[in-house]
């Protein structure tokens, strides 16, 4: 089975001839001659990443989920769906991970994710509290260090157990509020936040943020930018 991956997202897009069914995903029909055709579809689907060719053309289907250390969940409909600066934050935390060569996408990453993204309610939070992406990589490796020069860091570095509560901890917190909608970056930042032992915290805290800035924050936690085209 051949299997393609696009680097922007965390997405494995592997070639199959069946769908499996049950999940809230999305699915994107593309030309099969080209990717840069002209038409470009995005519409319900079922599971995560297949490709299916057809006469015409090829259907990709993305999935809209993070990884999670509760099986039960990825099979589970009632389970929120992340918002798409979410995943694209996550994506960019392991590009960062990467680039500094670290084994592993920490909290750190996810936070440097969360402002290499910058369209988010989090986002602009966190640049009107004085916290960019620059200072957040400096004090990254003035707490953790650089890694060894010859280190090549996989291509998806797994998440350390503490980012992986984060995400955790944000699907709960968005489960407990009872509300409908996507889980923002929002949640991913108070994630953060909550895991009072990780770097992800420490550079925060070294940076001003605090709980009542955190308490600021989660007046808005199911509220996103909405970006205007016009």
């Amino acid at each position: 089975m051949a299997t393609h991956r696009i680097s922007s997202l965390p997405i494995a897009i592997s070639t199959s001839l069946s769908l499996p069914s049950k999940r809230r995903d999305y699915r994107l029909a593309l030309p099969f001659n080209s990717l840069y055709g002209t038409r470009l579809l995005l519409k319900p689907s079922n599971l995560s990443c297949f490709v299916t060719k057809h006469h015409s053309s090829t259907t990709a289907t993305v999935s809209l989920s993070l990884p999670t250390a509760k099986p039960e969940r990825a099979t589970s409909e009632k389970s929120p769906v992340w918002s798409a600066r979410s995943i694209k934050s996550f994506a960019m935390a392991e590009l960062e991970a990467r680039k500094l060569k670290y084994p592993n996408t920490g909290t750190e990453a996810l936070l440097m994710g969360i402002l290499v993204e910058g369209t988010s309610h989090a986002a602009k939070f966190l640049r009107a509290n004085g916290i960019t992406l620059f200072k957040v990589r400096e004090e990254t490796v003035n707490l953790l260090g650089k890694s060894d020069m010859y280190f090549f860091s996989p291509e998806h570095p797994p998440l350390t157990e503490q980012a992986q509560k984060v995400l955790d901890w944000a699907v709960d917190e968005k489960l407990k509020s009872g509300e409908s909608g996507e889980i923002t970056t929002s949640y991913l930042l108070l994630g953060i936040w909550s895991e009072k032992e990780s770097a992800g915290h420490k550079i925060l805290a070294t940076f001003g943020f605090n709980d009542e800035k955190a308490k600021e924050l989660a007046k808005f936690l199911n509220d996103d930018v909405v970006l205007n085209y016009k």
